[in-house]
């Protein structure tokens, strides 16, 4: 049995990991036999990237927003198959020779006569098109009848009435848009003008007549506008007659019109409205000469000089009979159908009826949705294009990050957005933040040290957020709040603030520092809160005497309490301590200067170097560790990447990532500095300084280490002291000796 021949792929090293290289139209074309565990991301979003979006909308074949690696590999195989030389994927170019095109395909010759088709609309001569010539669907399909979409327009016939009943559908029940660019109609607007026509013209001929004119529909408006307000007030008037006392009640109240009158009535139109449209009385009927509520008055004049009333007064029942008078008018206007076609007026109407152009324009409707599948050949013309100059960057920001990793830094992977400009740097590895709560969550991890900056312009609406990596360099004055430029990859200015640092080491040098710069911000700190709490006590101090002053100047005849006498034995206490203080410090200090130069020069210095690395080792070797395990894994999965191999920043890597400012050395004159001593002045004052500090060694005892003892008794104690004792012990035994004679 024969076996299977497996494609043969080629490795590369990128980033530190072993990756698949894509070198060939072959390669792309056998995507399909790659195994996914190889491929350096399985997925990422449809959008953000630095792709045309239109692009990845064609990367994105089942339209669910994210590319995976089927998206891919189907998108591989469709344009491989449908190009004669798929080496001409690598040259990303925005043109295509569709002679090109392998016309031995089915797919491949639907787009050969597309594209020629899309030529031959254009005007173009020679067999090359762009994606300029298939980015205007419009230009495309300006001159053509029938585009396959199914809506035609006024240029699709050339019969005037067809074009007339076009027009007239398109102004009474509205247009959609044809591929051309052009207002136009499909077969649902069609039907539904045609039975407009019909219900308008059917109801126009069930007409009644109107009781009174041409005054018919303004009297029928003031009727309903009055309807509810009228009988409010006939209802009124019955409880009114019904219980008497409560007529005052019923009627408008004084304390309402009290309560609005000091402001501008004309605002206070709802209120008024609001009181019943006529006094309340114990008449039943309205009298029509009685006044009206100013609110309804213009309304109820109105009406009452259409209807004209033979009576003065007006009862329920001849309200109930006025209303009764528009009751076949009222539902002949309530069946009214086809109101879309009104405004063109029943001549037009009838005419459009008569020439029944419907079934002619729905073939028209059909002949063009005949040709959908052709139309959409040629939009398939454009996806050719973008997937043609796009899809071996996709696949370079893909299946391997050899972008990322190009040490050319004009190259820059589908993911980086643009160049933060801060603090004498410029970050090229930046990113859009599409989740900032996922990167709250997983940033971190990355050991990298990162800057969140909100960016606004004034070239766009709204504003973006961007992490930037900074690789090179000091922590300097990042902070959050401090300000910088970011510009993006289409070259537009960006205000940037920086909202939040995740704080990881930049280098192995600024590890060094760190712990110093820790310990001195944190004795800046002390010192700063020790102040305070001083500062806090000296005003609170003040503040009790301050109060506390009226109280003692209302008992300044008090006794004062007697002075305390000077104690001469606790102030001698107090120096001798201080006394044993000062010598203690003196022999500590003494030991320590004895063992340093006790050392040779070499062994001093090594002696520093110890203390530096006993410091600094620590910080320098957490720092060596984290930022060999630098890796924007977490930044990418964060912005919903699937990344599938490590991606990691080394350190002669990471320091290609970020450019830091280098200037000329230079001698130049600060016209602002601070003048300085002449050199004899200086001389002077380092010999006066460095007598200074010898003379204070000799007084302390410090010196003793060189056979220079200090003169000061106090130092000399001890000696004192033996010899005190000595000769106590030799007058002892001279006593005893004389005392043995004697005897």
């Amino acid at each position: 049995m024969a076996k299977t021949k497996k494609y043969v792929w080629s490795f590369e090293n990128i980033g530190g990991s072993t990756r698949v290289k894509i070198t060939s139209g072959a390669d792309i074309a056998h995507l399909d036999e790659l195994d996914p565990k190889m491929w350096t991301a399985l997925s990422c979003p449809a959008s953000g990237l630095e792709i045309d979006e239109k692009s990845l909308k064609y990367f994105d074949t089942d339209s669910d927003g994210k590319i995976r690696v089927n998206d891919v590999v189907a998108t591989a195989k469709w344009v491989t198959s449908v190009i004669k030389n798929a080496d001409l994927l690598l040259g990303e170019h925005d043109h295509l020779d569709i002679e090109q095109l392998n016309k031995e395909d089915a797919n491949g010759m639907k787009l050969y006569n597309s594209a020629k088709q899309i030529l031959a609309n254009l005007n173009k001569e020679g067999t090359v098109i762009s994606l300029a010539d298939t980015a205007d669907n419009a230009a495309i399909f300006a001159k053509t009848r029938f585009n396959g979409d199914g809506i035609i327009t006024e240029l699709t016939t050339n019969d005037l009435d067809e074009k007339a009943a076009i027009t007239a559908a398109i102004a009474s029940v509205g247009s959609v848009a044809d591929r051309s660019g052009e207002k136009g109609v499909n077969a649902e607007l069609i039907e539904k003008f045609y039975q407009a026509l019909t219900d308008y013209a059917a109801w126009q001929a069930a007409a009644v007549e109107v009781p009174y004119g041409a005054d018919t529909d303004k009297a029928l408006e003031a009727y309903h506008a009055l309807d509810a307000k009228v009988k409010d007030y006939f209802v009124r008037a019955k409880l009114a007659t019904f219980s008497p006392e409560s007529t005052g009640k019923l009627d408008v109240q004084t304390a309402l019109i009290e309560a609005i009158s000091a402001d501008n009535l004309t605002g206070k139109t709802e209120e008024i409205a609001a009181y019943p449209i006529a006094r309340i009385t114990d008449k039943k009927e309205l009298d029509l000469d009685a006044p009206i509520n100013p609110a309804w008055a213009a309304q109820f004049n109105t009406l009452m000089g259409i209807v004209k009333p033979a009576e003065k007064t007006l009862t329920e029942e001849a309200w109930t009979a006025i209303g009764a008078t528009f009751a076949a008018y009222n539902a002949w206007k309530d069946a009214k159908k086809g109101a879309e076609v009104e405004a063109l007026g029943m001549d037009t109407i009838n005419k459009l009826i008569a020439d029944d152009k419907k079934q002619a324009l729905l073939d028209l409707v059909a002949q063009d949705a005949a040709l959908k599948e052709e139309a959409e050949s040629i939009e398939m013309v454009d996806k050719l294009l973008h997937v043609y100059r796009d899809l071996y960057r996709l696949l370079r920001n893909f299946v391997t990050f050899h972008d990322f990793y190009n040490k050319s830094q004009k190259v820059n992977a589908v993911f980086q957005n643009g160049r933060l400009i801060i603090d004498q740097r410029e970050c090229r590895m930046c990113m859009k933040v599409t989740d900032m709560a996922k990167h709250n969550s997983s940033a971190g991890t990355s050991g990298m040290y990162l800057v969140y900056c909100d960016c606004t312009t004034t070239t766009k609406p709204g504003k973006i957020t961007i992490v930037a990596a900074v690789t090179v360099g000091d922590i300097g004055d990042l902070i959050v709040g401090k300000n910088a430029i970011y510009y993006d990859s289409e070259g537009i200015v960006w205000d940037a603030v920086i909202t939040k640092i995740i704080d990881n080491p930049i280098s192995v040098g600024q590890a060094f520092w760190s712990p110093y710069r820790r310990m001195a911000t944190t004795i800046e700190n002390l010192i700063s809160k020790n102040a305070a709490e001083k500062d806090a006590g000296i005003m609170k101090d003040i503040d009790t005497k301050i109060n506390a002053a009226p109280a003692v100047a209302a008992n300044k005849d008090a006794a004062k309490a007697p002075a305390q006498p000077f104690d001469i034995g606790k102030f001698a206490g107090i120096f001798a301590a201080l006394g044993m203080a000062v010598g203690m410090i003196g022999t500590a200090l003494t030991a320590i200067f004895k063992g340093i130069f006790a050392l040779k020069w070499w062994q001093l210095i090594a002696a520093f170097v110890g203390i530096m690395l006993v410091i600094s080792g620590p910080a320098m070797i957490m720092a060596w560790l984290k930022l060999r395990r630098r890796n924007i894994a977490p930044l990418l999965n964060a912005n919903g990447w699937a990344v599938n191999a490590a991606s990691k920043i080394s350190i002669p890597f990471g320091e290609t990532l970020t450019d830091i400012a280098k200037f000329p050395k230079l001698k130049l004159k600060d016209p602002y500095a601070k003048k300085g001593l002449a050199t004899w002045k200086k001389w002077c004052i380092a010999v006066a300084t460095l007598a200074v500090v010898i003379v204070a060694l000799w007084l302390t005892n410090l010196m003793a280490w060189a056979k220079l003892p200090s003169p000061l008794p106090f130092f000399n104690k001890e000696k004192v002291e033996v010899v005190e004792a000595a000769d106590t012990v030799e007058a002892t035994e001279t006593a005893v000796a004389d005392s043995t004679v004697v005897q």
